[in-house]
């Protein structure tokens, strides 16, 4: 098993660098608190994180506890940790990408063409039982990349969690159109197998909160998607799928449940049209912040209108939403722009 070097330890481990870090998150903290920026007087912010990964793709299925070292490595060596802009440090374990609970369930996760994809569960839909944690392997090498990177005992980087996604999200990877159907069709069966999901969602996301400290844990792209500590996040894309009236009766209570397991509750990521979910989204009391891109930036001016003024919008430019778009519309206002985006800075009102 390989060793951080003390050159690098030296660096994830800088007190100035660590104080840096601090100050911005305090800056996003005053955002969600819809305080004045005691920094700027400005109300959007730009961040730009760096997540470097080492060239073996299969690394950290075989030797996560290296795959952690080398990404540590590769971190120290990153000039753009030294920016005076935000440039959250992170290293975040991605095993499976967005089939990592599917594995975990069971299904047939194979790699091809560049991506992790998976083959439907064949078993009836309201059987689905949970996984035995103490013997699953597709959680054992999770666990090992998580102790590796605090025996490496640096307090710089942030730690990003694998994609845990959420409860419709699995649902849909585990079953496909059969889980809509069942829904409609089978509601009870449905509801049991998006708890079963759901429990275990939150079972995992509680053991990181349990091991990993406040200020280093961010949930999935933590480069791009970082708040302070303290919030979580779940994958919200499926939910274009359903009416606002499914949504609001089946998988609300489940996401604002995951979300209030941590003590800030958190952020949900969209990615498509879903603003059917707004009377929802804005009744979710641990729901603090949207991340939108694609076709969800389009629609910025219904959630700032329609959500609670303490719900914080991430937003991607994309074609249709520039930030200059965004800027009018927002008014500078509830806004971060992650990617490394340089949006003018607009004064408050």
């Amino acid at each position: 098993m390989k060793a951080l070097t003390p050159s690098a330890h030296r660096i994830l481990s800088d007190e100035r660098l660590i104080q840096k870090r601090d100050k911005w998150f305090s800056r996003l903290q005053n955002l969600f608190d819809g305080k004045k920026d005691a920094f700027n007087e400005k109300y959007i912010y730009t961040q730009s994180g760096v997540c470097p990964r080492p060239a073996d793709p299969f690394l950290p299925y075989t030797h996560p506890e290296d795959w952690i070292i080398e990404c540590l490595e590769l971190l120290a060596q990153t000039p753009d940790i030294e920016s005076n802009r935000f440039v959250p440090p992170c290293v975040e374990y991605p095993i499976y990408g967005v089939h990592f609970i599917d594995k975990m369930f069971g299904a047939d996760v194979f790699f091809k063409d560049g991506q992790w994809n998976a083959r439907y569960l064949k078993t009836p839909i309201g059987s689905l039982k949970m996984p035995d944690l103490e013997t699953d392997e597709t959680w054992a090498l999770a666990k090992r990349a998580t102790m590796a990177f605090l025996d490496a005992d640096v307090r710089l980087p942030i730690f990003g969690l694998p994609t845990l996604s959420s409860a419709l999200n699995i649902m849909v990877n585990l079953y496909g159109g059969e889980a809509l159907i069942a829904m409609i069709e089978e509601e009870d069966a449905a509801k049991h197998d998006l708890k079963v999901i759901n429990d275990l969602i939150r079972t995992l996301h509680r053991w990181y909160i349990k091991t990993i400290p406040a200020r280093q844990l961010q949930p999935v792209i933590s480069w791009e998607r970082t708040q302070p500590p303290g919030f979580g996040q779940l994958c919200g894309c499926t939910t274009q799928l359903l009416s606002g009236e499914m949504y609001d009766r089946l998988i609300a209570p489940l996401d604002d449940a995951l979300l209030g397991d941590y003590p800030n509750g958190g952020m949900i990521h969209l990615c498509g049209a879903h603003t059917q979910h707004i009377p929802a989204f804005r009744a979710m009391k641990n729901l603090r912040a949207l991340q939108l891109n694609d076709r969800a930036s389009h629609d910025l001016k219904y959630y700032l209108e329609g959500l609670r003024h303490d719900q914080i919008i991430y937003l991607n430019q994309c074609e249709g939403m520039t930030i200059e778009q965004a800027i009018e519309i927002s008014k500078g206002e509830r806004i971060v722009f992650p990617c490394g985006m340089d949006a003018p800075m607009k004064p408050s009102t």
